[in-house]
């Protein structure tokens, strides 16, 4: 306990620089936040309240109960997307219900260590996923750079010059603060006629209070909220499952995903409690929070506090950022999320990779769902794992002058290669003894069983005796369980090994 405890203090406290790192970078993913989550809560068609209190509640308590430091979780477009038809259908009040019980879907995800499928997602779809979100992050850019005069794409293009430039001077300061504090001071200070964050929507005034949601706890409540939330909380630790993922690579550390499930659901339902709609980790701040020097839990903490400071004490000036300046933050983020070595590894790595990653993406630019271009890739993945140890799979034949007919087995045999076993037993009219030695092989499933129990008998049909040998152990237990002909060590002799 002592140990675990010791492990936790240090991912809050850190030296002198290592605190001015997170705090800085926590200012900047607060300031970031802010468009988002305003555009996240029209998205979900409720009030901006909804999305910002949401980012609030989950940015601090998720800086308590994550398993990834440094990883921010605020409302998300993922999550929005899911809820405006029981918005429109039932009124916010049952949004914040479905919030509630998504939380406490995912605290027993957490608990039943559903966290582990992530073994089953390859670096291809990872890959994918992360290109294809450098591209909806750009995308999302691109309603505030149409229609709008020249002196946008110019703060564009100076709040890109500070931000990539500055770091040449000093790295003591994040550049996209830096950009950030600039363009806002040119802004205002000289009238540019640029939008602004208050042109997004009206930005709440004052505390989020504690509210339980006003819904009847009967089981037609449940029946209406229920297949929302299990949606929501899928995709919601999908992405943040990933995220935490990206972030373990970029920061080169390793993060608690099983905590990090149940912290998203504790997140979660205090989100609902003080008025805000479901949320989960995002890439984008993500990003923007470790290249700024954000490392530690204190950066998560400060982006919620911030942002909370931010709408409660100064919310007017806030109103008056430039947009343009956080455009300029996000293609940043666009740019240094996108994996640009995955275009020229497109030819060095096999053809079957090179699929797998580009069907992520463009499932998930198409349908601007994250799940479902993840589910794609994983789906493509296992069907290419199966057809490559499939083909790894072989028979062959020999005959000794006595004539004993020998069919040596190697490889895998499982449902994908049943068919070329069968196929691999021509019929044999002159072998009165035929010998299958498996000792080579491996043996998966039930269909494998099945596939050896066909194969005896259509021989011993013809006449023949025939005997299997070379079980390994876990071979010979499947066999001894399921085959309905003979069994390893009663009927053959077989000692397995």
């Amino acid at each position: 306990m002592t140990y675990f405890l010791s492990r936790y203090r240090r991912t809050w406290s850190g030296d002198a620089n290592a605190v001015r790192r997170d705090v800085l970078a926590g200012i900047v993913v607060a300031l970031a936040l802010i468009p988002e989550a305003i555009g996240f809560s029209i998205i979900a068609g409720v009030d901006p309240r909804v999305g910002l209190y949401a980012s609030v509640a989950i940015a601090i308590v998720i800086a308590f109960t994550g398993g990834r430091p440094g990883m921010i979780s605020a409302a998300t477009a993922a999550v929005a997307v899911l809820v405006g038809p029981l918005v429109r259908e039932h009124g916010v009040d049952y949004l914040f219900a479905a919030t509630i019980l998504m939380g406490l879907i995912q605290i027993v995800a957490g608990l039943l260590r559903l966290d582990l499928v992530m073994q089953f997602v390859s670096r291809s779809v990872i890959t994918g996923f992360v290109n294809a979100l450098a591209i909806l992050i750009f995308m999302a850019q691109w309603p505030q750079l149409t229609n709008v005069g020249w002196q946008t794409y110019a703060m564009v293009a100076a709040g890109l010059a500070i931000i990539y430039l500055f770091p040449r001077l000093t790295r003591a300061v994040p550049s996209p603060l830096v950009a950030i504090l600039a363009l806002s001071a040119v802004a205002i200070g000289f009238g540019v006629p640029v939008n602004t964050v208050g042109d997004m929507g009206r930005l709440p005034e004052g505390l989020p209070s504690l509210a339980v949601p006003n819904v009847p706890l009967t089981l037609d409540t449940l029946r209406i909220i229920l297949p929302y939330s299990l949606t929501m909380a899928a995709v919601g630790l999908l992405e943040s499952l990933l995220t935490a993922q990206i972030v373990d690579d970029m920061t080169e550390t390793e993060s608690d995903k099983r905590r990090e499930c149940a912290g998203q659901g504790s997140a979660n339902i205090v989100a609902a409690l003080f008025g805000g709609m479901g949320g989960c980790a995002m890439i984008g701040q993500s990003v923007i929070n470790v290249t700024s020097g954000g490392r530690g839990r204190l950066s998560t903490f400060v982006a919620g506090t911030f942002l909370l400071f931010l709408l409660a004490v100064l919310g007017a000036w806030v109103g008056r950022i430039p947009m343009p300046a956080l455009v300029a933050v996000m293609i940043m983020v666009s740019i240094g999320t996108f994996s640009w070595n995955s275009v020229a590894n497109l030819r060095r790595h096999p053809p079957t990779s090179s699929v797998v990653m580009v069907t992520t993406v463009v499932v998930v630019v198409a349908t601007r769902d994250l799940s479902l271009g993840v589910l794609a890739g994983v789906l493509l993945s296992g069907i290419f794992f199966a057809g490559k140890v499939q083909r790894m799979f072989a028979i062959e034949r020999s005959e000794s002058a006595d004539g004993m007919a020998t069919y040596r087995v190697t490889g895998e045999l499982f449902f994908a290669s049943v068919d070329r076993f069968s196929r691999g037993f021509a019929a044999d009219e002159k072998a009165r003894r035929i010998r299958i030695d498996v000792s080579g092989a491996h043996f998966w499933d039930i269909s494998a069983v099945a596939a050896v129990d066909k194969i005896v008998s259509r021989l011993r049909r013809g006449g023949a005796e025939v005997e299997v040998v070379g079980y390994n152990r876990a071979s010979a237990d499947l066999i001894d369980r399921f085959a309905l002909h003979d069994k390893t060590g009663v009927e053959l002799g077989v000692v397995p090994h």
